[in-house]
């Protein structure tokens, strides 16, 4: 069983126990020359990502940049058709589609979760550390999977070694005072890890996870990590760091005009992180948000 079966298998669950919203609409980042979508310091593509709406105002997030999938949504057809949408049999693409298809069926899952969540009264922890409470250390060996460009200099500077995994050939190499590769078993040796939700869609989640058997914290972060985290707190995953969307509509107009540092002075998410010991479990919440 895949992170992704497993994870399907409980929003069937969700549905069969509560009536769940239809979509209301899909929001993306505005189009933007390609050149304001790198990372002028790394090369890398930076983050962007797309939000699910549900009719209740729930909203699912996930990671857009794989791939041409951001051109497809955009460009695609059918998208038209998702106003109004059965929730559920959008939620089982990500499953059952490929590209475009498995991550709206992954985002409108997120949305599915932040549902449960609210109907259930849970809110996760806040979190202001961007690193996700690693606490790297000097001589410790931790490592980075696909690069946080902002955390490195951090993680450097604490004396740690740094080891980060790219799928990115023309980014191997050694830097100071850490290195990038393609090798995934020099995952093997590192204590802490550091790892981006995108393995969450580009199916590499499980063998990632089998070269970390060593490390004692396992922190996934970013944008589509909003999902339920039992199956991965089950595969050793040991913190999952997300964004919560506390104003909708100011989340939504940030997201869609590409002013996503809320310029404009309205704060419309916060991060939390959820641990296995400040997470009641799916039954729990189930059983609140259907009671």
């Amino acid at each position: 069983m895949s992170f992704a079966t497993d994870y399907l298998a409980q929003i069937e669950t969700i549905a069969a126990r509560m009536r769940l919203p239809r979509v209301r609409a899909l929001h993306l980042p505005p189009a933007r020359p390609e050149e304001l979508c790198r990372d002028g310091a790394s090369g890398h593509a930076r983050g962007e990502f797309c939000a699910l709406e549900l009719d209740d105002g729930s909203i699912g997030l996930s990671y857009v940049l794989l791939d041409d999938t951001l051109e497809r949504l955009r460009n695609g057809p059918g998208l038209a058709d998702l106003q109004g949408a059965d929730a559920l049999e959008l939620a089982r693409r990500y499953v059952s589609g490929q590209g475009v298809d498995r991550t709206l069926g992954f985002v409108c899952a997120n949305a599915i979760t932040r549902c449960l969540y609210d109907r259930a009264g849970f809110r996760p922890d806040g979190s202001a550390d961007s690193i996700g409470q690693m606490d790297p250390r000097a001589g410790e060996a931790i490592g980075m999977i696909g690069l946080f460009g902002p955390l490195v200099e951090r993680i450097v500077a604490a004396g740690a070694r740094l080891t980060v995994i790219e799928l990115d050939e023309s980014a191997v190499g050694e830097r100071e005072g850490w290195r990038v590769t393609t090798d995934a078993t020099a995952l093997e040796s590192c204590g802490k890890v550091l790892s981006t939700s995108t393995l969450l869609l580009n199916d590499t989640l499980d063998r990632m996870l089998a070269h970390c058997r060593a490390a004692r914290w396992f922190a996934m972060v970013g944008p589509s990590a909003g999902c339920l985290p039992d199956a991965l707190f089950v595969r050793g995953v040991t913190l999952l760091g997300g964004s919560w969307v506390e104003d909708s509509a100011a989340f939504i107009e940030g997201l869609t005009s590409g002013d996503k540092d809320n310029r404009k002075g309205r704060k419309s998410t916060r991060k939390f992180a959820l641990t296995a010991e400040g997470y009641p479990g799916f039954d729990t919440l189930l059983d609140r948000a259907a009671g």
